[in-house]
């Protein structure tokens, strides 16, 4: 009988870490759980919780039914509204319904949600770095009046906006961004408008950044990277584009069922990661659908550690 070593060419898996689940996912995905718990099945949510089918798929056999519209949910039942945020109109609307609702809008978020409104009442005009049509996009231009708030998504828009009053502009930025990519249009506003008011603190999060960091540390010395993520998922999307940047070919996929072996053929060196929208059960499934073609050696590649948590909302602490 021949041994499998003999026959399978050996790899190496650098996985990079942090990878995988942010605290402000780990909050949403226990608020909908936590939810059910308490209310029973089903509970309703607002758009997907986070951008992951497995774990959108998970909640729904535990009895979540997803919908995109507040008028997709019947009266008398529970909604959670999803990490990304929405805009104010949505739980003023639940409320004018008398819909019990939760809202899993990741804090970090939030935060943004919050120094938008404090810009406004200065006076100022935000500019706000993003993607258009994300949904945490949508919801922060929900939390200002119309005509408060221009997106501004490259270093061409940043060059090209011509503002009413330039000595009164903000920015704010989405917190799922390249960091390299948002310093570049940063520096462009800047330049063009010394007295632009920056925001509190980085907008982009910590979890984003840390992936970010993760995926340049192991990029150098793998020929190919893959990340697992949903193709909605703009951190996940980020990654991609972070390993192509410093020269690594690098592929999306969400499940192990996506890999191309054809594209691992004579590799030595594949680096792995997740998005911070997809569960380490992933990371684990693609380690072993790797080693069922490969001698596989797993190296963690680690660049920082998290301990980051967030409080639930009131009433599911003890759920």
């Amino acid at each position: 009988m021949t041994d499998a070593a003999d026959t399978h060419p050996p790899l190496t898996l650098l996985i990079a870490a942090p990878r995988g689940f942010c605290a402000g996912v780990d909050r949403a995905i226990i608020i909908v759980e936590r939810a059910i718990e308490t209310y029973g099945a089903p509970v309703y949510v607002r758009h997907e919780i986070v951008h992951n089918k497995y774990v959108v798929d998970s909640l729904k056999a535990k009895g979540a039914i997803f919908v995109e519209e507040l008028d997709e949910v019947p009266d008398g039942v529970p909604v959670v509204f999803s990490a990304h945020g929405v805009p104010k109109a949505v739980p003023a609307k639940a409320e004018e319904r008398g819909l019990s609702y939760l809202d899993a809008t990741c804090p970090l978020v939030s935060k943004v949600h919050r120094q938008a409104e404090r810009q406004v009442e200065t006076g100022r005009h935000i500019l706000f770095i993003g993607h258009k049509g994300h949904p945490e996009v949508i919801g922060t231009f929900g939390q200002v009046p119309d005509g408060t708030m221009s997106l501004i998504e490259t270093v061409d828009d940043a060059e090209r906006f011509v503002p009413v009053d330039p000595e009164n502009l903000a920015f704010l930025t989405q917190t799922t961004l390249s960091v390299d990519d948002t310093a570049a249009i940063v520096a462009t506003l800047e330049r063009r408008f010394p007295t632009i008011i920056a925001p509190k603190g980085e907008d982009i999060c910590y979890a984003t950044s840390n992936r970010q960091t993760a995926v340049k540390a192991i990029a150098h010395r793998c020929e190919v990277l893959y990340v697992i993520g949903a193709p909605n998922s703009s951190n996940s999307l980020r990654l991609v584009e972070v390993a192509e940047r410093e020269g690594t070919p690098a592929r999306l996929i969400q499940r192990a069922d996506e890999i191309d072996f054809d594209w691992l053929e004579g590799k030595r060196v594949v680096g792995l990661t997740a998005g911070a929208s997809a569960p380490e059960i992933l990371v684990r499934e693609v380690v072993e659908r790797i080693a069922t073609r490969y001698v596989v050696t797993e190296e963690q590649v680690e660049t920082a550690r998290e301990s980051i948590s967030f409080k639930l909302p009131r009433g599911l602490e003890t759920a």
